[in-house]
């Protein structure tokens, strides 16, 4: 759970935000952005003593503005980031950019917001809110709450709720989502008591709280829950964690396994995290994994983006039907069984595969939206029925693989979009595309791109101007896996774009994602790491189909078996290092 709490001067919020971290347990991280001036400041140096007056022993301290630096540090421990007021200051500082307009600091708060998106851990970060603190009317108090705004818009964006105090009372800020179709509302937590009013002080733009911490706390818990989707398709429940107890139950058992400890390497990992994603530890081999192949076309197939036409889509939705592609053999070979879904192919398929078709083919994204607004709603609602049906048929791991010429094209703009990145660094060969095609694919990749920043905020919106029913089909497809507590191996480019747009809409969905490899297009990795996954494998394979996630499930099953079926020293009765230890002479 990803938590934003905004207020003003004195209002309590960073006391609150202390009383948040404590519902994860006594393990808290603990990060001070503020520093005393070079110059000195005796009221603000009393206010930092506060802060750390309040902090429990057991908590780790870290005093550094460089926030998304330390949280890429350890994205899995819970965190509470104090305040991102001061982060705007040491920045506005070190780049010298008080009254410089010159200098922008939009690649360091892209970069922050993609941070605080990867942490999996529980996180909380402060902000003072724009106009609730006093800060003087000059130009460069004018440039901070230009920034502060921005920062605090942009981690809102990628939080799971966002949390305002005001005059002793905790709102929780509704969903902007669609602030564009109606005015924002603001739903009361709990009343949160105060502490008695203490003397005025200088106006400082760190945060200052009472020195007396709020006797009460938010009843909602910090602790993820879940539940059923509710009716819109677009709108998902918080995803919970995989169970953290289980893990740490696995990684004990790795311990006393007849080996030495971490001489596994990576199949310990996956075997803790398979372990936890079942919730029982030792964990089960996977019994029912299903390939799902997402089928459809693209407009802008038709820009020459693709070696091969836009006809040979439909030709292998049949070719995978019959058994024959790469996919069908690998799935014959690793156990696993294939299904295609016809989401968006142009041309009639067999009515078996199209059951959930949301229409033939898609816009041309570089100059018009591939969907319209109800479309990939349709599209999400038949990736997350798709999900469904599986799940409830018993199916314990999933596959999501892709399917359609020109497909590459979406992917590479939709990970372009969501990472920053440039067009010419994501764009890849795809299909095996000679270098005229390769400046085809990026002047496209640039167009779509374009049309994407202005929507990149609202995941529907995106989806409908540059993706195609089928990738919008896969996130709701991946969304709902993660909601439903259903791992799923992640294929290529095609996919991972999706799994961005997947977390957007449902975040902690990666947690329940395992990356099957990391494939030949430039994309890919970008998009790898902006989810923080390492991929299984690195074979060079950019096919698709789900082929490269296939390769991977022998590996996972592999790490599953040995953390259930080995012996522990215990059973074979093999000593352990430690007793080894204890009978040398000293």
């Amino acid at each position: 759970m990803r938590t934003l709490v905004l207020g003003g001067i004195r209002s309590g919020k960073s006391a609150l935000a202390e009383d948040l971290v404590r519902e994860s347990g006594p393990a808290v991280r603990y990060v001070a952005t503020a520093s005393l001036p070079p110059t000195g400041d005796p009221d603000f140096a009393a206010r930092i003593d506060a802060h750390r007056s309040r902090r429990p022993s057991a908590w780790s301290v870290v005093e550094d503005d460089e926030v998304a630096a330390v949280l890429r540090d350890d994205p899995d421990s819970v965190t509470l980031v104090d305040d991102l007021g001061n982060w705007v200051s040491s920045h506005l500082d070190r780049l010298g950019a008080w009254e410089n307009p010159d200098v922008d600091l939009t690649d360091h708060i892209a970069d922050l917001a993609a941070a605080v998106a990867a942490h999996r851990g529980d996180l909380v970060l402060v902000s003072p809110e724009v106009g609730l603190s006093l800060v003087a009317s000059v130009p460069s108090g004018r440039r901070f709450q230009d920034d502060l705004g921005r920062v605090n818009t942009a981690v809102a964006a990628v939080c799971d709720r966002v949390l305002l105090v005001v005059a002793g009372r905790v709102l929780e800020l509704d969903d902007p989502g669609l602030v564009e179709h109606r005015a924002p509302v603001a739903r009361e937590v709990t009343p949160a008591p105060v502490a008695a009013p203490v003397p005025a002080a200088a106006p400082v733009e760190a945060d200052a709280v009472p020195t007396t911490a709020p006797t009460a706390a938010p009843t909602r818990p910090l602790t993820p829950s879940t539940g059923a989707h509710s009716g819109a398709p677009d709108e998902f429940d918080v995803v919970a964690s995989p169970d953290a107890d289980v893990a740490e139950s696995a990684r004990a058992r790795q311990r006393s396994l007849t080996k030495p400890e971490g001489s596994l390497g990576r199949l310990e990992e996956l075997s803790i995290w398979a372990a936890s994603c079942q919730g029982v530890c030792p964990p089960a081999p996977f019994a029912d994994p299903v390939v799902v192949v997402f089928a459809g076309d693209h407009g802008v197939a038709r820009a020459g983006v693709s070696a091969y036409p836009p006809e040979v889509t439909a030709q292998m939705v049949a070719n995978i039907a019959a058994g024959g592609a790469a996919v069908s053999v690998l799935a014959q070979r690793m156990g696993a069984r294939v299904i295609v879904e016809d989401i968006a192919v142009d041309a009639d398929t067999d009515p078996t595969l199209a059951g959930h078709k949301v229409c033939r083919g898609s816009g041309d994204l570089r100059v018009e939206d591939a969907l319209t607004a109800d479309q990939a709603r349709t599209a999400l609602a038949a990736g997350r029925a798709i999900a469904d049906d599986l799940i409830d048929s018993g199916v314990d791991l999933l596959i999501a693989g892709d399917l359609g010429i020109g497909n590459t094209t979406p992917a590479a703009v939709l990970v372009g979009t969501l990472t920053g990145t440039e067009p010419v660094v994501v764009v890849g060969r795809g299909t095996g595309i000679d270098d005229h095609g390769w400046i085809r694919k990026t002047a496209a990749i640039r167009d779509g791109m374009r049309r994407a920043r202005k929507v990149s905020r609202s995941p529907v919106d995106l989806l409908a101007a540059v993706a195609g029913a089928d990738i919008a089909a896969m996130a709701g497809f991946l969304a709902q896996a993660a909601l439903r507590r259903t791992p799923v191996i992640l294929d290529g480019v095609v996919v991972t774009a999706a799994a961005l747009v997947a977390e957007d809409l449902a975040p902690g969905a990666t947690r329940w994602w395992l990356a099957g490899h990391r494939s030949a297009e430039p994309a890919h990795a970008i998009a790898l790491r902006q989810l923080d996954l390492e991929p299984v494998v690195e074979f060079g394979m950019r096919l698709g189909e789900g082929s490269g996630a296939l390769t991977a499930l022998p590996i996972l099953q592999a790490a599953v078996a040995t953390l259930a079926s080995m012996a522990t020293f215990d059973d074979a009765g093999v000593s352990t290092r430690d007793e080894v230890d204890a009978t040398e002479p000293v």
